[in-house]
């Protein structure tokens, strides 16, 4: 597995974050990371900045891209921020149902959006980013 592509909705907070985190963690793949309604070309929110920074990850070079059907052609596994998020996705995109999990599949739990909210949203956020990737390692290292 060469191609991981890490979704949210705006493509400012948390999947951005999952892709530094995964992108870390398995230097050799390609990780992307877009919004099914992303805030087209806007920098990472900067409290999502802040809190990456503070766990040694650098979102200073993140732009904001919307979702495009060769982002989901392209990449190997979709992983997503919520249940209502993987069922858009494939909604719109009906093919990719068999590459397409949550992040917190394993725990059983989605990870709820910061956007907007105080900076301990972020870091709770960023918690629970961290334990949906760590969750996943031992999937990802035997591909």
């Amino acid at each position: 597995m060469k191609q991981i592509l890490t979704l949210c909705a705006g493509n400012i907070c948390r999947s951005p974050i999952a892709a530094a985190l995964l992108e870390r963690e398995f230097p050799g793949k390609t990780v992307m990371s877009a919004g099914l309604g992303a805030l087209e070309g806007s920098p990472a929110d900067p409290l999502a900045v802040e809190v990456a920074a503070a766990h040694g990850l650098d979102l200073s070079r993140h732009r904001a891209r919307q979702l495009a059907s060769w982002m989901c052609k392209s990449a190997e596994l979709i992983l997503v921020m919520e249940q209502g998020h993987k069922a858009e996705l494939a909604r719109q995109y009906p093919l990719v149902r068999g590459k397409v999990f949550r992040l917190g599949d394993v725990g059983n739990f989605d990870i709820a959006d910061p956007y907007r909210r105080p900076k301990a949203a972020f870091e709770v956020a960023y918690s629970d980013i961290a334990r949906g990737v760590a969750d996943w390692l031992p999937r990802l290292q035997e591909f």
